[in-house]
């Protein structure tokens, strides 16, 4: 693929593309507003708009206004995979059988998918940048697991089983996946930024990242626990795979020991211990949760195989769940906190990225969307020139595979879903792109 360069002189280049120096502060300020509780109370709805995704334009609106006044980053063909996936989203739209639905989905999925990734990007293009965005991404997940684990003790947080335990920090019931991929992606981050620092940066950081676990536990998603455990060991083992390796060790005799302490416990006993046991029996003695999803996804395969080309459109999933699920499928999920009680919320999506693409925008979907994130993947791990700080490309070398990592893994469990937190998943791929796709050219005198 074509690199792509910025202008030598980025001084100059600011002052001609416009008033927003450093793109990057309001890349950060997106960031925080993620902890921004979003008051949805029904997220099956369309059309939820939350302080994140107001950042998130405004990130967009700008470095659109800098691509218009002259800015470069984006020119050459390794942007294609984006445009195939924009394209993609909008023949899945135009073909839909509720089009004004599906318009909706095609805005969704280019914000988190194309338009915030690229500005993200763009945006990233020195060491004070990685600093801000990496420094925000910590920042708001230690805050949100603060508050997770605080929700634990007072028992103040989701239902679960029956106790209000399950930790959703400030997004709320509905949304209990959201806790768990921030503190997820988070962990990463840290643990990235730790090891790309020295002296007592590195040794606060790595402080911080071993607090993280604590609060992801709680969160009780087992989906976030398996892609969190398989990003750090990418990560380590791009860091020192000796290291990685004895870790791997004790990690997996670890896990054994629970889960055989875990598998003689009273059933109505505990919470953690009931998820920890379910991870390896999901396919002998599936709980309904697991049930759920089996269904769901016998769902969208069966949708695909009717409509296997261009698929049923965009957010039109939920019309058809219910002509292709089994029996098997329950009513929905349940939710809820001491303040609104316990309801009912339905299973309207495939929680399964990649089956939920395929029903939606069929063949011509998944192959534009498995090419954009073949291209982030490779992109994260491909060989390059160092042209950053060291700090600052020792972080992007060990944070963009483990973060790919973590979205590839997630991606077998979970979708997209709604709420701020999603933001962070653009933000992040942001991330890979800069590592992966963006290549700024040095500055005069050698300097990055």
């Amino acid at each position: 693929m074509a690199a792509i360069s910025l202008s030598p002189d980025h001084a100059a280049e600011d002052r001609a593309l416009g008033p927003v120096r450093r793109p990057s502060v309001l890349v950060a300020g997106t960031v925080l507003l993620i902890c921004v509780p979003s008051r949805i109370s029904d997220v099956s709805a369309s059309g939820h708009i939350t302080a994140a995704d107001l950042g998130a334009g405004l990130i967009v609106a700008v470095m659109a206004v800098r691509l218009l006044g002259g800015d470069r980053s984006v020119a050459g063909r390794a942007w294609l995979p984006f445009g195939f996936a924009l394209a993609s989203f909008a023949v899945a739209t135009v073909t839909a059988s509720d089009v004004s639905a599906s318009v909706i989905g095609f805005i969704r999925y280019s914000e988190l998918f194309v338009l915030v990734p690229v500005a993200v990007a763009m945006a990233v293009r020195d060491l004070l940048d990685v600093f801000l965005v990496a420094g925000a991404i910590i920042a708001v997940t230690v805050v949100e697991g603060g508050v997770g684990v605080y929700q634990y003790l007072t028992k103040t947080g989701a239902s679960y089983a029956g106790e209000y335990v399950r930790a959703v920090g400030t997004f709320g019931p509905e949304q209990v996946m959201a806790l768990a991929a921030l503190l997820g992606y988070g962990l990463v981050v840290t643990l990235a930024l730790g090891f790309a620092m020295r002296g007592r940066a590195r040794a606060g950081l790595l402080a911080t990242a071993a607090f993280l676990p604590l609060p992801l536990g709680l969160t009780l998603s087992r989906g976030a626990w398996i892609a969190t455990a398989c990003a750090v060991l990418v990560l380590l083992v791009v860091a020192n795979w000796r290291v990685a390796a004895g870790l791997v060790g004790v990690g997996a005799l670890g896990f054994a020991v629970l889960t055989l302490t875990a598998g003689g416990a009273d059933p109505a006993s505990g919470t953690f211990d009931q998820r920890i046991t379910s991870i390896a029996s999901s396919g002998s003695a599936p709980d309904q949760s697991v049930l759920d999803r089996y269904a769901l996804w016998h769902a969208a395969t069966a949708i695909w195989a009717d409509h296997p080309v261009l698929g049923v459109g965009l957010k039109d999933f939920a019309d058809y769940r219910d002509s292709y699920a089994s029996v098997a499928l329950s009513a929905g999920s349940d939710v809820g906190d001491p303040t609104t009680g316990v309801g009912r919320e339905p299973l309207l999506s495939a929680h399964n990225q990649y089956l939920m693409v395929l029903s939606e925008q069929g063949t011509v979907g998944i192959l534009a969307f498995g090419t954009l994130l073949g291209t982030l993947a490779a992109g994260a791990v491909r060989r390059r020139e160092s042209l950053l700080p060291p700090e600052g490309q020792r972080f992007l070398d060990l944070a963009a595979p483990a973060l790919m990592v973590w979205t590839l893994v997630d991606f077998l469990y979970g979708d997209i879903g709604g709420g701020p937190s999603s933001v962070l998943l653009a933000v992040t791929l942001g991330l890979v792109a800069r590592r992966g796709v963006v290549l700024p050219g040095p500055r005069p005198g050698g300097t990055p």
